[in-house]
């Protein structure tokens, strides 16, 4: 996946804003971060540890824990440019789906119906 791409799907969810977080490009809902794009082909999206454990535990070659206190709370880089589009786009929507308002969230599940 390019970086265009990623971006034009982070857009394409409801509320998103494309920001900047000291520096680095940012995409977010409301002032929630959800995901981030700190260098080029990596991102860096918003999970639970749990849904972190997860991910780590079946994408080890393409996903990685953030370094020091952010990778604990959750915070997991994404090598988008060696992910398949699959793993990018439930990565996305599930960083999204934790950040998102809950009003916004069932807009789009009643949208996707």
């Amino acid at each position: 996946m390019l970086t265009e791409e990623i971006e034009k799907l982070a857009l394409s969810l409801p509320g998103t804003l494309e920001s900047s977080h000291f520096g680095k490009r940012d995409f977010r809902v409301g002032k929630r971060i959800f995901m981030s794009l700190p260098e080029a082909g990596r991102a860096v999206f918003k999970f639970t540890p749990d849904q972190q454990r997860m991910l780590l535990e079946t994408e080890p070659g393409v996903c990685a824990a953030v370094s020091g206190g952010w990778g604990d709370k959750g915070w997991t880089s994404v090598w988008f440019t060696e992910a398949g589009e699959d793993l990018i786009h439930t990565s996305m929507e599930t960083a999204w789906r934790n950040v998102a308002p809950k009003s916004i969230a069932k807009h789009k599940d009643s949208a996707q119906s």
